[in-house]
């Protein structure tokens, strides 16, 4: 087992809404909108790591908070052993280079004033990568490493299809040599057919320059095709985390095994088996007690409505935050 390159503990953010005039008349304070509650994770150097729940479960939350776009409310990242956080850290651009991420929308992602040759001389200058004088030469390597043609350099982004747009954003993010990628919804904005060629290309570059990666997408069977492991994310809480294969052959947590039966199947036997989603997704203001998730779980009893259960390794599984994991793997 490869050590972990990336150590995430117990993050917690919150974004404050301010109070309302019904909580200053009340005295009360003013409401937050909880997307990570306690996120406890290990990014393992040269995997990929899966991470997929419903929309508004904190996934590109939790991206941006591994990449400092937000600053978590409590709780440490750690990068090489430094808290990424930490005053002395954050003056340094070393983290910045080192940890690049990748954004979903190719269309807002790329200053449309620049040409692709400018985006990348951009951030070979800031990082000062190279001479300038040999700068050129290596926009010319990056363009070659993602497929494009040479006198794409010349031309601004809307003069790209989406799928050559993230293999820009791709190229810019390989310019400064990194570690590790954070790859936030990469080609979901693409068709089918390109996305296929955009994951390949990133999964043959992972191998070429041993990479590593954090994949967070809602599309499932993409994630199992990328994934060393994955991790599952409820109401901003990793509910379920193993080996890829294992986890989607045969998950564990009820909301693993909902949130896999939803997924399109091809099989015409697959149809109306399986666990289904009850319910709405809990508002992140108001999160219940105990379990997030016994409001819609099948197998929820009294102690799910009042103890929260901590992530836990379950024999022949991956790590489960359920009270009745054992009782689930015993029963298949």
């Amino acid at each position: 087992m490869s050590a972990p390159v990336l150590e995430i503990r117990d993050l917690h953010l919150a974004f404050p809404l301010g109070r309302s005039f019904a909580d200053l008349i009340a005295r009360r304070p003013g409401r937050a909108v909880r997307a990570l509650n306690g996120i406890d994770l290990d990014l393992r150097r040269g995997e990929t790591l899966g991470i997929v729940g419903e929309s508004g479960c904190g996934k590109s939350t939790l991206a941006r908070a591994v990449v400092r776009l937000y600053r978590p409310t409590a709780g440490t990242v750690s990068f090489g052993g430094e808290d990424i956080f930490a005053a002395h850290t954050r003056r340094d651009r070393t983290y910045n280079r080192r940890v690049q991420m990748m954004f979903q929308d190719p269309y807002s992602s790329l200053n449309p004033r620049m040409t692709c040759g400018q985006i990348l001389t951009e951030a070979l200058s800031v990082h000062r990568m190279r001479p300038a004088a040999e700068i050129p030469a290596r926009v010319a390597e990056l363009l070659d490493l993602v497929r494009l043609p040479q006198d794409a350099a010349e031309k601004l982004p809307h003069e790209f299809s989406g799928g050559q747009r993230q293999r820009i954003a791709i190229a810019r993010a390989l310019a400064v040599e990194p570690e590790v990628l954070i790859a936030d919804e990469l080609v979901s904005a693409l068709d089918v057919s390109v996305q296929a060629q955009v994951v390949n290309l990133l999964l043959e570059l992972q191998e070429r320059l041993g990479l590593t990666i954090l994949f967070v997408a809602h599309d499932l069977r993409l994630v199992r095709h990328v994934s060393n492991r994955v991790a599952v994310i409820y109401l901003g809480r990793i509910v379920e985390i193993g080996d890829s294969e294992s986890l989607f052959s045969a998950p564990t947590h009820p909301y693993s095994q909902a949130l896999l039966s939803a997924a399109p199947s091809l099989d015409p036997a697959d149809r109306g088996r399986g666990a289904r989603l009850q319910g709405e997704l809990p508002s992140p203001l108001n999160i219940p007690p105990g379990c997030p998730f016994h409001l819609r779980c099948p197998r929820a009893t009294d102690i799910c409505r009042t103890a929260r259960p901590d992530l836990r390794p379950i024999a022949g599984r991956g790590e489960v935050a359920c009270h009745h994991a054992d009782e689930i793997a015993l029963n298949g």
